[in-house]
């Protein structure tokens, strides 16, 4: 019979927490804490409890952890893990990726005398955040109160350890303070001009707390000089970040400024993290408040230790920071494509119907190009134009293709996600009110389409054969149409991929939206002399403001095109079921097979074939909205847990206004002015 797990922990405590060498011990004190599995984190939490509990109750094994974490934490450099664990790197993206790459194919060499390398020594497994993640906060903060003893000055760290802390927060001030954020200031905007001085102005009186409290070690006091002003100071920094973000939203950024600005904000929080650890509170306070901040500060850091080396990670933060770049620009453009009025509602029906006449024509084009003897090149790119140049002119005619709404319009709900995080009613409330105005939005922009496309599709059909006296396809095409709206066989794959494709276009939007101002793209197409010289000067600054305004949604309607074009061609190369099926083109080739056979098909066959098309189009716009809802919630910092509440909220609208999710609302009646 083996032994239970607190005789385990009481035998490793007798035998180890003396040694000279105490890697080792709390290696193996974490590997008897850890589960079997790191989904399994009942059984960590379980563990974890089972140790807080016996160095509760047993004061001798208590005090013989504590003296040996005070030794383990007082031999090693603690200047790297406070100033860096956690933070964004200071190399590029690329340059991170590689450095990654490479510690897979051969494994860093570890400094035990450095304190983050001995976590990555005890915490060796890549998946142990997930279940150190799970450990409760107040389960943490009881164990960190254990083993901080009463006799040692400021709340449990020794006075080394409060030099390294006073080091590191030197590092994270002057970090901040050379940052040369000046001449993208001076680009956001005038007002942000000498915006850089309150960066610069931390380290300076970073310099002067630490000199103060390093006078004070030296001859056994408490230093005279708190850290209010240096508090201040951080206030001061963080609102000029914030007033550079809002100016971003109007004129654009750059990765690098998004970068810097993320960078600074984390090294201004852990900062202040490093200023409460060392005690900002009153004297009862100070202990609880140290333990507290410690607590907080080594869960944060030793998961983004563990995790330094993940490759997924590190793509998911760089996704991140290309979301917070774009994800505004999107969310603006997001906004054009929600009805709130009983007008915009019509408006987009009309819009969506404008949009399934181009589709139909769109749809018979790529037919006719189906035809002719191409190299698989020429195919992709004959199909990329059709699709690019159609989706183009389908955005400058101002109409609506219905799949395009779920990648924009979600940037726009993940904003008031954020706001109603706070739980307000009021705010879920809008949330709601907003959902259905999309529902709607969506309901009305799928149906313009396809009931347009459908049936213009088969009149042109029909046209066709009767001018030339032979069907515009022979049957062996309209089989194949018919086959690939089967829902059974690869049409909801391939719509998925489209989905996937609609996500990336509203990326690129919102990119090319913020590319064009931040590079004031408009002014520079303004300035082209040999444009001057063919268009004249009034009608090449119209060009100019054109730019600046659907550069974006240019850009994004016509790489989405692309996309689409050529998804088919790389599959054939590489052998692979790659294909797209877009419900708006779907609909268009449901009614050219229907007139191929005259319309002569067994029901069941025309009602499959229908079935696929729908379920194609829920595809389309489920993956479309999952991803850029992700995306946008993740650019934002969010994690909505309001669900219980929100879902309520919707289900207390269905009940008592169903119709508000497909039709907009009456307005009310403007009053007769009196006269």
């Amino acid at each position: 019979m083996s032994e239970s797990l607190t005789a385990q922990f009481e035998a490793l405590i007798d035998r180890e927490a003396g040694d000279a060498d105490l890697l080792p011990f709390f290696r193996h004190l974490y590997n008897l804490i850890r589960p079997k599995k790191a989904e399994d984190t009942d059984a960590a939490v379980a563990n974890h409890l089972a140790l807080i509990v016996l160095l509760e109750n047993d004061e001798a094994r208590r005090v013989a952890v504590r003296d040996a974490f005070a030794r383990f934490l007082t031999s090693r450099r603690l200047v790297g893990f406070l100033a860096d664990s956690g933070i964004l790197p200071a190399t590029g993206f690329f340059s991170e990726l590689l450095r990654i790459a490479s510690h897979r194919l051969l494994p860093e060499l570890l400094d035990e005398r450095e304190f983050r390398d001995c976590l990555n020594n005890i915490f060796y497994r890549r998946d142990d955040w997930v279940w150190l993640t799970a450990l409760p906060f107040e389960n943490s903060t009881r164990f960190w109160h254990l083993l901080t003893p009463d006799d040692v000055v400021r709340g449990g760290i020794t006075y080394r350890a409060i030099d390294q802390v006073l080091e590191a927060v030197l590092v994270l001030a002057y970090r901040v303070s050379s940052l040369d954020l000046e001449r993208d200031f001076s680009r956001l905007s005038d007002k942000m001009s000498g915006s850089s001085a309150a960066f610069r102005a931390v380290a300076g009186e970073a310099q002067s707390y630490a000199n103060a409290w390093r006078v004070a070690l030296e001859h056994g006091e408490e230093p005279k000089e708190d850290s209010s002003q240096l508090l201040v100071l951080i206030d001061q920094c963080r609102d000029v970040i914030d007033r550079a973000r809002r100016a971003a939203k109007r004129v654009g950024t750059s990765l690098s400024l998004t970068f810097s600005l993320r960078r600074t904000e984390q090294c201004l929080t852990r900062l202040e993290a490093l200023l409460d650890l060392l005690g900002t509170h009153s004297e009862a306070d100070i202990r609880h408040a140290a333990v507290h901040g410690w607590a907080e500060l080594a869960g944060q850091a030793v998961r983004a230790e563990n995790q330094r080396n993940s490759m997924s990670q590190h793509i998911s933060r760089g996704m991140s920071l290309l979301a917070l770049r774009v994800t505004d620009n999107a969310a603006k453009s997001g906004e054009h494509y929600i009805t709130e009025t009983r007008s915009a509602y019509f408006a987009m029906w009309r819009s969506a119907m404008g949009a399934g006449v181009v589709i139909a024509l769109l749809a018979l084009l790529k037919i006719f190009a189906g035809k002719l003897d191409l190299a698989l090149f020429g195919y992709a790119f004959l199909y990329s134009l059709i699709y690019g140049f159609g989706f183009v002119l389908i955005y400058m005619l101002h109409l609506t293709i219905a799949t395009k709404q779920p990648a924009m319009t979600a940037q726009t709900i993940a904003g008031y996600l954020g706001k109603a995080e706070q739980g307000r009613l009021k705010d879920l409330e809008r949330v709601v009110d907003l959902a259905a105005a999309v529902s709607r939005s969506q309901f009305a922009a799928i149906v313009g389409n396809v009931a347009i496309a459908l049936p213009v599709a088969m009149l042109l059909a029909m046209a066709w054969q009767w001018l030339s006296g032979a069907p515009m396809l022979d049957l062996g095409k309209g089989a194949h149409l018919l086959d690939d709206l089967n829902p059974l066989g690869w049409a909801l794959p391939h719509a998925a991929l489209a989905g996937v494709f609609l996500f990336f276009s509203g990326i690129i939007s919102g990119y090319f939206d913020n590319l064009a101002s931040y590079n004031r793209i408009g002014e520079r197409v303004a300035r082209l002399h040999w444009l001057g010289r063919i268009a004249g000067k009034a009608r090449t600054a119209r060009i100019g403001d054109y730019l600046d305004e659907h550069l974006g949604g240019i850009a994004g309607n016509f790489l989405f095109g692309c996309m689409l074009g050529t998804a088919g061609t790389i599959g054939i190369i590489f052998g692979l079921p790659i294909d797209i099926r877009h419900i708006a083109f779907s609909s268009a080739n449901l009614g050219y097979a229907l007139a191929t056979f005259s319309f002569d098909l067994p029901l069941v066959t025309i009602a499959w074939a229908g079935c696929g098309v729908i379920l194609i189009g829920a595809v389309n716009l489920l993956v479309s909205f999952v991803l850029a809802l992700w995306m946008a919630l993740r650019a934002r910092d969010v994690a909505f847990t309001q669900k219980k509440a929100l879902l309520r909220a919707f289900w207390n609208r269905l009940k008592t206004a169903p119709g508000s999710f497909f039709s907009a609302p009456r307005e009310p009646a403007v009053p007769a002015s009196a006269g």
